[in-house]
């Protein structure tokens, strides 16, 4: 997922992503642990995924305006 899709997703939606990513990558991990996967990159991708749906998030947060 691309920054630009990021952006276009509603507060709401963002924190559901997050949620669902986040349950994704932990599952994609104890799956790797216990019998390997064919592609490891994939939790990497999935990571930086999670990372940037949580910065989006924290800066829609976490904004303030300079006026």
């Amino acid at each position: 997922m691309k920054s630009e899709e990021v952006k276009g997703l509603s507060t709401k939606e963002l924190r559901e992503r997050v949620d669902a990513e986040a349950h994704a990558l932990v599952q994609m991990k104890i799956n790797h642990s216990i019998s390997p996967l064919d592609s490891p990159a994939k939790i990497k991708q999935l990571r930086r995924t999670v990372a940037r749906l949580k910065t989006e998030l924290y800066q829609r947060e976490h904004q303030t305006t300079n006026v």
